[in-house]
């Protein structure tokens, strides 16, 4: 099987690392000088037990995003293709899987936000298009990429359907790979609840400048937290979306628990300077809010914070 991983950051190197110890054949896909550093001197993952582990660059094919056409023998060659980039490259990650996708093949998009699985379904079609979402936890740094956290990996058709064909294969490899797959029936449900969690910390954590751990640590960046993301909830209700049987302030503390240690992505992405994925998080509350006349001023606010913080930084 063949497939290929688009977006080789944090996650996309997880996922990397993790499928080189099987039989598949794997295409990583990045861009500029990350690419040159996957082609030239291999991938470097720090797992959670803290052994280091280097993939050699000849364990797989290295693609640069920026350098033109996908080369023939790779155009339609891939059985499966999972989406780890960014939100803001979804739109040319989704036409490079367009060109790479086999016959039958699937593509699925585990990145954070909501919106994403739809813009791939736009290029592939709905049929060949798979949800997906992870808790796996991981930060890319200077000495490669930190696994700081075992999670699992939610898969499952954008219209439910037990897994078939490639699909199935895709699920086994991951399983191989020690990444703790499951397949899930009502994964735009799973979707929603994972935005739900973004939603609760990566602005607040971000606009306070503290790990994951610091919201119940304090009562004021908890109660934040909670009013988002029951903003959100309320927002997801509307859309028809049933969450009923979960407690949600007890799911976020258990997530908050999990990750105590943790800097989240958006706040590495401020740290560094980078463009963050508030728009497909917070930004895709008020956007559904919008359309369904839910007001959403907490998210609205977090929004506009997390986007000042941002041109501050471009302007240092």
């Amino acid at each position: 099987m063949r497939i290929a991983i688009l977006g080789v950051g944090s996650i996309g190197s997880v996922i990397l690392g993790c499928l080189s110890d099987t039989d598949a054949e794997l295409v990583a896909v990045s861009r500029g000088e990350r690419s040159h550093e996957l082609s030239n001197q291999g991938l470097v993952i720090h797992s959670p037990e803290g052994v280091i582990e280097v993939i050699p660059p000849d364990r797989y094919l290295t693609l640069d995003s920026e350098s033109g056409p996908i080369p023939g023998h790779l155009r339609n060659s891939c059985d499966a293709i999972i989406v780890a980039g960014k939100s803001t490259s979804t739109p040319l990650l989704s036409q490079i899987a367009e060109e790479m996708l086999a016959e039958g093949g699937v593509a699925v998009s585990i990145q954070n936000g909501m919106g994403h699985a739809e813009v791939l379904a736009s290029r592939v079609g709905t049929h060949s298009v798979l949800g997906g979402t992870t808790t796996h936890g991981a930060w890319r740094g200077e000495t490669g990429s930190h696994w700081v956290g075992r999670g699992s990996i939610k898969l499952g058709y954008l219209d439910g359907g037990p897994a078939s064909g490639n699909a199935e294969r895709l699920l086994n490899y991951l399983a191989e790979s020690s990444l703790n797959p499951e397949w899930d029936m009502e994964i735009r449900k799973s979707i929603w609840i994972k935005l739900l969690i973004n939603v609760a910390i990566n602005p607040i954590c971000s606009i306070a400048g503290v790990r994951n751990g610091s919201l119940l640590e304090s009562p004021y960046l908890w109660e934040q937290s909670i009013s988002a993301m029951s903003e959100a909830s309320s927002v997801a209700h509307a859309c028809g979306v049933d969450l009923s049987d979960i407690d949600l302030e007890e799911m976020l503390s258990e997530v908050v628990n999990s990750t105590a240690d943790n800097r989240c992505s958006m706040l590495q992405d401020l740290m560094a300077g980078r463009k963050t994925e508030i728009e497909s998080i917070c930004g895709a509350i008020v956007s559904k809010g919008e359309s369904i006349g839910i007001p959403t001023p907490r998210n609205s606010m977090l929004m506009a914070l997390v986007k000042g913080v941002e041109s501050s930084s471009e302007l240092q």
